[in-house]
């Protein structure tokens, strides 16, 4: 089993797809590594290290497909439409491709994945159960996130976060207001705390307010019903636009009475629900900042715009999509640990086993032999469902006994 390792090529990704940490555990389970040269090092992962630890160098991105039966990356093509579209050409018939794919968000990828015939796992599709929790890149990349946020808004806020008492007289803490109570706003609570700001917190689901309370910070209430705020695999639901209209007006009271506002809330592959309107953003004092970690998907704050730095009568409102990159060693180190689990999940005394019978694999896998496998993607793609081979071989049983 080879597995190549490529440098990303998505615009400003720092971010590497496997650390030297982690090869031994993979070598172990028979794999060969292949690094493309200067793929580790904007994380801080020079070849040097690679080669330590027994990885062998390959001084291009298409020698790293040509050797690799397994490719790992942190953005492939679904998730990089095009600096991706280059590795279109190099893809093999039944190589595994495993890394983020923007599957809910970018089916032509998918269609395209398929007509290469290679076997795709993307990541963000790891099912939310116990066992797969070492394998959740959403939820390791959204604690840096979660992190990472505080701090550009505390480099940009014209205060300091802590309440401080000096000779100079007594400042006042400021107050962070986080919407969303995700693995991204836990981490914003936690951090925004640590820093000595005065936080509260809101999320749709009644049982995160335990969660928000247990970080030291308040948890907002509002009356409203928010039931069936999350899906069976645990991930957040649109719940309609009365709702978020309601939501609304409370957020913007709120949100005047704060000098940060972070919000969170992304549903995969859906736009996201409009949660601060402008009006809202407006009742901020001036020199307040907002951080919009959905802006990717149209944003929870009206006036935020996918990787800009907006400025609103003297309120700044931020849309940055791509917050792991900024911290590219912890990201690569957590990522890393992230798909060398899962791949070692499919690995059975030295050899690749890819079984649908494993909850993982089937929750993950997007497309194989030609054709997109997933049933939540064939859904989405008006595709009939899959029948499985027992059924097949049970409706040809009946088909031929009704000719003879």
């Amino acid at each position: 089993m080879n597995i190549a390792v490529v440098r990303e090529n998505f615009p400003g990704e720092k971010r590497v797809a496997l650390v030297p940490a982690s090869i031994p555990a993979l070598t172990k389970a028979g794999a060969n590594i292949f690094m493309e040269q200067g793929a580790g090092l904007a994380a801080g992962f020079p070849d040097q290290m690679y080669l330590e630890k027994g990885a062998q160098l390959v001084s291009s991105r298409e020698e790293a497909f040509a050797k690799g039966d397994v490719l790992f990356q942190v953005r492939g093509y679904g998730a990089s439409p095009e600096a991706g579209q280059a590795d279109l050409q190099w893809m093999k018939p039944n190589q595994i491709l495993i890394g983020m794919w923007d599957p809910l968000g970018n089916l032509p990828a998918i269609e395209t994945a398929a007509e290469k015939q290679v076997s795709l796992f993307a990541l963000e599709m790891i099912p939310r159960i116990t066992r797969a929790q070492s394998m959740d890149v959403l939820s390791s990349q959204a604690t840096i996130a979660g992190y990472r946020s505080v701090l550009l808004a505390a480099i940009h806020l014209p205060k300091m976060y802590p309440l401080l008492m000096t000779a100079a007289g007594t400042l006042s803490p400021a107050k962070v207001f986080v919407i969303g109570a995700g693995v991204a706003g836990l981490q914003a609570i936690a951090t925004a705390k640590r820093l000595g700001a005065v936080v509260t917190a809101y999320d749709v689901r009644p049982e995160a307010a335990e969660q928000i309370e247990s970080l030291g910070a308040k948890a907002a209430q509002f009356q409203l019903s928010a039931e069936g705020a999350q899906d069976k695999g645990g991930y957040a639901k649109d719940l309609g636009e009365e709702f978020y209209q309601k939501q609304r007006e409370y957020m913007g009271e709120i949100c005047g009475e704060h000098d940060v506002v972070i919000t969170t809330a992304a549903i995969p592959g859906r736009k996201s629900p409009l949660l601060v309107t402008t009006e809202g953003i407006k009742r901020m004092a001036p020199g307040s900042v907002a951080i919009d970690l959905a802006a990717e998907r149209g944003g929870n704050i009206e006036p935020s715009q996918a990787d800009q730095q907006i400025d609103m009568e003297g309120i700044t409102i931020f849309g940055p999509t791509n917050l792991p990159s900024d911290i590219p060693n912890h990201a690569s180190q957590m990522f890393s640990n992230n798909i060398t689990k899962f791949l070692l999940n499919m690995v059975k005394e030295k050899e690749l086993n890819v079984s649908m019978d494993d909850e993982i694999v089937a929750g993950t896998i997007a497309t194989q032999g030609g054709e997109v496998v997933s049933e939540r993607l064939r859904d989405m793609m008006n595709l009939p469902p899959k029948t499985a081979p027992a059924q097949q071989d049970e409706a040809n049983t009946k088909e031929n006994s009704s000719d003879a």
